[in-house]
């Protein structure tokens, strides 16, 4: 799979997670918040060694 590919899946997994936060949020459930923080966190996990402009890639 290319690397812009990966960026855009991964941006789009991230904002579904901010999505979940504030859906969480709005309905007050703080099970889903917790849940939705830890993919959140997840999704930041992966995303990040992508945006890497590390030479040896």
């Amino acid at each position: 799979m290319s690397r812009k590919a990966q960026i855009i899946g991964w941006t789009i997994f991230t904002l579904s997670a901010l999505t979940y936060i504030a859906d969480s949020l709005h309905s007050g459930d703080m099970i889903a918040l917790v849940a939705s923080l830890l993919f959140l966190l997840a999704c930041v996990v992966f995303f990040l060694p992508l945006l890497r402009t590390d030479p040896e890639r």
